[in-house]
């Protein structure tokens, strides 16, 4: 007997009706090929498995099911788990950081786990790194920072996977993958050919790529590769509280480690940690308006957070907006707004993904009325 993911498999019992054997035969009937064909397709039949839950793969922790599901740890799984299946509908999870369910999923739910951090080209003073796309983008930045790889550091404790990061052009502080791409590679679902895509073919925008948009649905990415300073580092302390969380530690001078703390210590207060309250981190992305509409919200309110942007346009902090909507911290049973940042939405006990979808659409409406200022949800709705 041999076990394989929880199931124990019995190859003597094993019978293949497409070769006409109409019983089941001994093992030692089959020639060595029909053997290994037989092992090969039963370990990849045992990967899927019917109607999972995913409440422990999406940080909101919201109940829903998969009628289907697998995990895959190397582009060979992946291939198999894919021809072995015939469903229309396909979901692929990372760390389910971004991902908002409102009803179980009617098809197949794949889990990407690949792992890898390999260096693959190095210089006096920057180093390429290639990692898998199933690594927890956290782990790679404190990785990074422990081999003294500069240029991640300000988004330090970002939720979800590094597969994740060119998807969305992760950011935060002042920094965006963008700012350390390379290239990736991605498979294609269709084909099964993997290809690799350039810092220009990702087409970056403000938290989206390609990827969420023309190819949407058409690429699993595999693994990412970033150029990070081996010294000479750019420290960025500027943006948001960073500064001041290094003064109130008597640091003048920081490393890329004491830009990584600033940014945990920040995050990590005011931030709910999923573990405890399940959240997918902003739930809104940050605006990007015309200057007109700054200047009308200023001469109503004072000291407005903004950031310049392309075009004479200026960034808008969501978080701002919706607390001035009077949003932040409110509560509705089992589910609300993040008391310390109102751009988090919050699970705090069993509530369904409709009813967060519905608190969501309720901010973004009121927002609209009180600023003229529609926000865009930057978590997927499923």
């Amino acid at each position: 007997m041999k076990q394989i993911y929880g199931a124990e498999l019995d190859y003597s019992l094993l019978v293949k009706k497409e070769m006409n054997y109409s019983i089941a035969r001994p093992f030692h009937f089959f020639d060595n090929s029909t053997i290994q064909l037989f092992k090969k397709y039963c370990y990849f039949w045992t990967m899927i498995q019917e109607n999972v839950s995913l409440k422990k793969y999406n940080t909101f922790g919201i109940e829903a099911k998969a009628k289907r599901f697998a995990v895959f740890s190397t582009t060979e799984e992946l291939n198999e788990i894919l021809q072995q299946s015939n469903e229309d509908e396909l979901l692929i999870l990372g760390g389910g950081s971004n991902l908002l369910l409102t009803q179980d999923f009617e098809g197949l739910v794949i889990r990407n786990e690949i792992k890898g951090f390999e260096v693959v080209n190095e210089s006096e003073n920057d180093v390429c790194i290639k990692v898998g796309s199933g690594e927890v983008w956290h782990e790679f930045v404190l990785r990074s920072i422990e081999n003294n790889f500069g240029g991640v550091e300000n988004l330090s404790l970002i939720p979800g996977s590094v597969g994740a990061s060119p998807m969305q052009n992760i950011g935060a502080y002042g920094v965006e993958i963008k700012d350390v791409f390379i290239e990736l590679e991605a498979y294609h679902i269709e084909t099964g050919k993997v290809k690799i895509f350039s810092h220009k073919e990702c087409r970056f925008g403000y938290r989206e790529s390609v990827f969420k948009r023309e190819l949407k649905g058409e690429y699993i990415i595999v693994s990412v590769t970033y150029r990070l300073t081996k010294n000479k580092h750019q420290i960025k302390a500027s943006y948001g509280a960073i500064q001041s969380e290094l003064e109130s530690n008597h640091i003048d001078s920081p490393s890329i480690k004491d830009i990584s703390d600033a940014v945990i210590a920040i995050r990590s207060s005011k931030l709910p940690d999923p573990k405890e309250i399940g959240n997918a981190g902003s739930f809104f992305k940050n605006p990007v308006v015309d200057r007109s509409i700054l200047e009308k919200i200023q001469l109503s309110k004072k000291n407005v957070p903004n950031y310049p942007a392309p075009n004479n346009q200026v960034k808008l902090a969501a978080g701002w907006l919706i607390e001035q909507a009077g949003w932040k911290g409110k509560t509705f049973d089992n589910y609300g707004v993040h008391k310390n940042q109102a751009l988090v939405l919050v699970n705090y006990s069993d509530c369904t993904g409709e009813d967060i979808l519905n608190l969501s659409t309720q901010i973004i409406e009121d927002v609209k009325v009180k600023f003229e200022i529609t926000l865009e949800r930057e978590v997927n709705i499923i």
